[in-house]
């Protein structure tokens, strides 16, 4: 899949996925988050948000997964553009680089463990993508 150069950045900060059930209200810190996602769905109640927000004493229900980074795909990016986040994806995963993925109506947004984002920087940018640091 030939796929166009892409302008990421590299998001200041680090960032947690948490899991909450699907009854849960979300927790007042994570509007302090400059960035933070929620997704509901039968099943769960998903937020990313930056972790400096997140109180030391959260209630033991709640799952945390800390330490990543963000990757922004600078957009915004067109509807009809097909591939996007599969291009990227394919480049880590040949890395062995996990991610996860939020997209946004302008963008997408990569997040991978911070302990693989040399690597996965080093690789995306092998593969033609320009990586910027915010």
């Amino acid at each position: 899949m030939k796929q166009n150069k892409l302008t990421l950045s590299v998001l200041k900060g680090r960032f947690s996925i948490l899991r909450l059930e699907k009854i849960s209200e979300v927790p007042a810190w994570v509007y302090e988050s400059d960035f933070f996602s929620i997704t509901q769905t039968p099943e769960e109640l998903s937020v990313v948000c930056q972790e400096n927000s997140i109180p030391g004493n959260i209630p033991a229900n709640i799952k945390v997964e800390r330490s990543w980074s963000s990757l922004k795909i600078e957009g915004p990016l067109d509807f009809g553009l097909t591939g996007i986040v599969a291009g990227i994806s394919t480049i880590l995963a040949d890395n062995n680089i996990s991610l996860f993925a939020i997209s946004t109506y302008d963008t997408d947004y990569i997040l991978i463990k911070e302990r693989d984002l040399r690597r996965a920087t080093e690789a995306l940018t092998q593969a033609g993508h320009e990586i910027r640091r915010t």
